[in-house]
């Protein structure tokens, strides 16, 4: 067989595993809760490395190893600030947010749990929410589409277009068939090539270069810059304001309904714990390859004739100049699996966010199974518009990724932090806090203003203004209400009794 005969076997094998895997989850799903958070039933090794996969997405394997390769490892600030984030989602937000959405009236999705948490008759929160997951969700499937058309365009020299309908065809089909459970299962196995992928391509240029030495000389060639945590090598205000921005990441954490939807999914509090040091072991392998892969990449093309056109591409070209081809076919299928382990969990929660948070609060009484084939409209239409805009895309795929993230952390981010620890936040003060965070990362990502000639990442400001409106409000709007201070207690003990039995 011919090389690209063997590398597109390699694709098919995955295609045809996701797909199986999707009909399985559908034969599995028969209501919208299960359509939509798994009956509550995901175990915690699922929940880890679902949520790691679902949150990395094309950016791990293409974004950063592409921001590494052209400014070095002052980029690994994201990295860091990342892995902290993640960190503190799973030890502090996992199992209290497990126990509170079901204390409060079993909500299935973000915006459910907010209004049900700050018994907000006015509906306005809810439909708030509902529409802020819907747009910053749109653009996040867009970028993701845009890594598809980019991934095929470079490992297989098709149009760009081309690309991105085979990306958003796969993952649509085994997402609509079968839902979140679907979406799990297959990140599981998209979560494992990822990390396979990232260690094995940094390892194998490393041999090809000559050795660490040589690597990191052939880096120093380029620029000994490259190998500074710090911009220009010294530690000055603007240094220290990139590294803020670059580590502030880890602040989206705390909002991104795609990952801790994973939380309200699992079997009980008491996952959390095992399912924190399942999904932090492949977060810091996968970031420390992701890194690694960018800076060896600087040596490699140095020390070769080959030469790098888009920096993004980096893991694609080194796979495709190094390895066997069969292998490079699981290697580009490792990307892929980036991408769409991604999009099918935004697809989700943008449907559960149209159902649940829009189409139920209409109150007309609706079948289960129409509630099902709405959800399942609800990912097409989404899939649909994210397609358009990907079409023509306007920045790289970080770029794109990091205006939704900054949009999910600073929207959502304090209110699930003041909905799980401070008991006087208030409907309006949420509400408030919520719009202002948007407004801000909207507004500061087109016109921010530079702080030492550096523009800081708009989920800083959107996330401090959405705190102090935050509270600001809910002070002036406090009353005490004897069932939300119960439903609050009653989540606390409930995190807290179940971690002690397994602890």
């Amino acid at each position: 067989m011919s090389d690209r005969s063997l590398q597109i076997s390699a694709l098919a094998i995955y295609f045809v595993v996701m797909i199986a895997i999707g009909y399985y989850a559908y034969r599995k799903t028969t209501d919208h809760e299960g359509y939509m958070l798994a009956g509550r039933q995901l175990p915690s090794w699922a929940a880890a490395l679902s949520a790691g996969a679902s949150d990395m997405s094309g950016w791990l394997i293409m974004g950063l190893p592409g921001a590494i390769y052209a400014a070095g490892l002052i980029e690994a600030w994201i990295a860091i600030g990342l892995t902290v984030g993640a960190y503190l989602n799973w030890k502090f937000v996992a199992p209290r947010l497990r126990a509170y959405t079901e204390v409060a009236n079993n909500s299935i999705t973000i915006p459910s749990f907010f209004e049900n948490r700050l018994h907000d008759n006015s509906r306005m929160l809810r439909v708030a929410s509902g529409v802020i997951v819907l747009v910053f969700f749109t653009f996040y499937v867009s970028a993701m589409m845009v890594a598809g058309g980019e991934f095929f365009k470079q490992a297989f020299g098709t149009s760009y277009l081309t690309g991105l309908l085979i990306v958003g065809a796969v993952t649509l089909s085994y997402t609509l068939i079968g839902g979140f459970l679907g979406a799990s299962l297959t990140d599981v196995v998209q979560g494992v090539m990822m990390m396979l992928a990232l260690l094995t391509v940094p390892v194998v240029a490393i041999f090809a270069v000559g050795g660490l030495d040589d690597t990191a000389a052939a880096i120093r060639e380029v620029d000994p810059n490259r190998l500074s945590w710090l911009a220009g090598g010294s530690l000055t205000a603007a240094t220290i304001v990139g590294i803020i921005s670059a580590a502030a990441w880890g602040l989206g954490y705390f909002g991104q309904p795609h990952i801790i939807v994973r939380f309200m999914a699992m079997r009980g509090a008491a996952s959390a714990k095992s399912a924190r040091r399942v999904g932090m072991t492949w977060m810091v392998l996968s970031l420390i390859g992701a890194v690694s892969c960018g800076l060896v990449g600087i040596a490699y093309f140095q020390s070769t004739d080959n030469t790098l056109d888009n920096p993004e591409n980096v893991v694609l070209a080194m796979s495709q100049l190094l390895l066997p081809p069969l292998i490079v076919g699981f290697v580009f299928a490792a990307v892929l699996a980036a991408i769409m382990s991604t999009v099918s969990s935004q697809l989700l929660v943008s449907s559960s966010a149209f159902v649940e948070d829009l189409y139920k609060i209409l109150g007309r009484p609706t079948a289960d199974r129409t509630l099902l084939l709405l959800g399942r409209g609800c990912v097409l239409a989404v899939a649909l518009i994210a397609g358009l805009l990907a079409i023509n895309p306007s920045g790289t795929i970080l770029d794109l990724v990091a205006f939704a993230w900054a949009g999910f952390g600073a929207s959502f981010g304090p209110a699930v932090l003041l909905c799980l620890f401070w008991r006087k936040i208030t409907n309006w003060g949420a509400l408030a806090g919520m719009v202002t965070g948007a407004v801000v990362v909207v507004l500061w990502s087109e016109i921010g203003p530079q702080i030492y000639g550096v523009t800081m990442y708009e989920i800083v400001p959107g996330f401090l203004a959405n705190v102090l409106v935050a509270v600001v409000v809910s002070l002036l709007t406090y009353q005490p209400n004897e069932e939300i201070e119960r439903q609050f207690d009653a989540a606390v003990e409930l995190s807290k009794a179940t971690l002690v039995r397994t602890s």
